[in-house]
């Protein structure tokens, strides 16, 4: 069965390297929305004289962000409806808040969650503060409003649940706070391929 999978969580936790390590061993490709949306997000900002670096604040979102979710999963759902499995990566917040649109999304391809085996790995560290080393660690400038506001943006990092309606065994909470090693990779690719080879 065909499989999306997606990556969500906080900022710093480590979303892009999992889904990156778990694509790599199993030659699967990934889309993440950060780098799918960021030519358009920085022209779209560019043009409305804003800070084309700016992901976080509210113009950001009013202007760019559902945008985002909607071109990548445009481009997961094209890659689901050839038979092909995508790793998504990306926040997903107001999406796993709503419990039919993943049924809604797999729907506009004639497909639904009987035939497409969907799961979630939410990442998330241990807590706010090792979110914000590893955003200062990682130097991006797309992180500035972050660290600049980290008193509100740190509220998004508080951990959430899905409400898509999806078995809880497809729903995986990852604490990364070790950071990634062969045993957590293979735990991983546990979850999401079971004992298939």
């Amino acid at each position: 069965m065909r499989k999306l999978i997606f990556f969500v969580g906080g900022a710093g936790a480590g979303k892009t390297t999992l889904a990156k390590a778990l694509a790599k061993r199993r030659s699967v490709a990934i889309l993440d929305m950060d780098t799918v949306l960021r030519p358009a997000a920085v022209a779209l900002m560019t043009q409305a004289g804003l800070d084309p670096s700016d992901r976080d604040s509210s113009v950001y979102k009013t202007l760019c962000r559902d945008l985002g979710y909607r071109i990548t999963m445009d481009a997961a759902l094209e890659n689901i409806a050839i038979g092909g499995d995508i790793f998504v990566i990306g926040p997903f917040t107001k999406e796993t808040e709503t419990p039919d649109w993943i049924e809604q999304e797999l729907s506009s391809i004639g497909a639904s969650l009987v035939d497409v085996d969907v799961k979630v790995v939410f990442v998330y560290l241990r807590d706010d503060k090792l979110h914000y080393e590893r955003i200062v660690q990682r130097g991006s400038v797309l992180d500035q409003y972050k660290l600049d506001n980290w008193n509100d943006f740190s509220r998004s990092l508080e951990k959430r649940e899905l409400k898509w309606r999806i078995p809880a065994s497809s729903v995986l909470y990852f604490d990364n706070s070790q950071g990634l090693d062969e045993q957590s990779l293979a735990s991983l690719e546990q979850f999401v391929y079971g004992g298939a080879s």
